[in-house]
């Protein structure tokens, strides 16, 4: 779980970097937008050969 905190008048911009960097690292993002919509199991599989075969 990504978490920052932010230490008496602390900068908030850069805290925000910060923990989209941890949840970038973490990979939250690319997980939430994967469960957004349901793929078949055929589907996974096309797309995982797919990005083995390119590299």
């Amino acid at each position: 779980m990504a978490e920052v905190t932010i230490e008496g008048r602390g900068d908030f911009e850069r805290a925000l970097k910060k923990f989209r960097m941890q949840c970038k690292k973490e990979g939250i993002v690319k997980k939430f937008k994967e469960r957004q919509r349901y793929t078949k199991p055929s589907q996974k599989r096309r797309e995982k050969a797919k990005r083995r075969k390119k590299g």
